[in-house]
């Protein structure tokens, strides 16, 4: 197993309620002569529902039981029936829970986002220096980037012009 004493302690930290450091083509630029070929590829590849990779099975697993109780509880909430069979965990249906109880999508976001690190922390638990701890940031970092994708006013001007439409076609019955 691969050490990246140098490379690791050199990544700035990464934080749920913080702004994206660097890029992920900055991250990859850094790794690019600090990992194998074969993890360099992975990296690049590296999407939030991929399973390959040290740390990336264990997180997919969680992420696929995630992205089911966030259906299911979608489903239950629009009083449809949600058929599918997934295995549930109770911490991601009270976090899911959580998120569904926001105030806004956007705060719904940011919990969820709070609770996907936390779970990374846990599953990369003591290792240091190896490609556990480099998986992990990758992720975060994508995660982080799905984050700085939701612009919040362009999202409150959408919500505003559907909103409006509904209304308009409420008063029109």
């Amino acid at each position: 197993m691969a050490s990246y004493y140098y490379l690791v302690s050199s990544l700035p930290e990464l934080r749920a309620d913080g702004e994206m450091p660097l890029t992920y083509e900055q991250f990859l630029k850094l790794c690019q002569s600090n990992v194998s070929e074969e993890n360099y590829h992975r990296l690049e590849n590296l999407t939030l529902a991929s399973d390959d990779g040290p740390l990336v099975r264990e997180w997919g697993s969680f992420y696929r039981m995630l992205i089911k109780e966030l259906a299911h509880q979608r489903s239950l909430n629009l009083g449809r029936s949600y058929t599918a069979v997934y295995e549930k965990d109770g911490l991601i249906s009270q976090a899911v829970s959580a998120a569904m109880s926001a105030k806004n999508p956007l705060e719904a976001e940011r919990i969820l986002l709070e609770y996907e690190f936390d779970t990374l922390d846990s599953l990369v638990g003591l290792h240091m220096f190896d490609d556990h701890v480099l998986f992990g940031y990758a992720i975060k970092l994508k995660l982080l980037e799905r984050m700085t994708s939701f612009e919040q006013e362009k999202g409150k001007s959408e919500f505003t012009t559907l909103l409006d439409g509904i209304q308009q076609s409420v008063y029109s019955l």
